[in-house]
């Protein structure tokens, strides 16, 4: 049972009988003293789509619903279609690309490490990996000298994902990007 501060999109729990899937968490600090973080967290149903928005407290605990976990890789898109396939028995998983929202910019073909999680034998979700690569595909020229400094410019993606990158980057290069903030980590090897 996670705690409601250890929530990840995409990840699926149980309120009130039914299985709702976690689309964004916001964490507020209060201003007075003793008082615990607060979480706002929207959910969506995963049969209906339905919008919920719910605050917890981090100690808050929910109950993870009764789904199945399946290491699957990105294939392919087909209109607003993206496919997955199974990496055990090659069967195949699709989500809408408004079932995805954020998580799009991170889906690139063949990307690994991805979890689908199923309910009742149908997809209702996704788990990205902690950690993406990513090629560069648009950003200022690198700047000579730069690696000693913390300034950063911004960049393009190969999936189309801008962020903000150290000086000393260019077109081409493979970086970490973190799954769950979108910001820089490190170069790729």
């Amino acid at each position: 049972m996670p705690k409601a501060s250890e929530l990840k999109k995409g990840q699926v729990v149980e309120i009130d009988g039914e299985p709702w899937s976690v689309k964004q968490v916001e964490a507020k600090s209060p201003s007075s003293r003793g008082a615990s973080t607060l979480y706002k967290i929207r959910f969506f149903h995963v049969k209906t789509k339905q919008k919920r928005d719910e605050s917890f407290k981090g100690e808050d605990f929910l109950r993870d619903a009764d789904c199945q976990r399946v290491a699957v890789q990105y294939s392919y898109r087909d209109g607003d279609s993206f496919n997955f396939m199974d990496l055990e028995d090659y069967s195949q998983y699709a989500l809408n690309a408004d079932e995805l929202e954020e998580q799009i910019a991170y889906l690139a073909e063949g990307l690994e490490g991805i979890y689908a999680l199923l309910l009742d034998g149908q997809i209702a979700g996704i788990e990205l990996p902690q950690f993406v690569e990513m090629d560069i595909v648009e950003t200022d020229p690198a700047i000579k000298g730069a690696s000693a400094t913390g300034r950063t410019k911004t960049a393009t993606t190969s999936t189309g994902l801008t962020l903000q990158v150290p000086e000393y980057l260019d077109v081409g290069e493979r970086i970490k990007v973190t799954s769950a903030t979108g910001k820089f980590s490190a170069r790729a090897s």
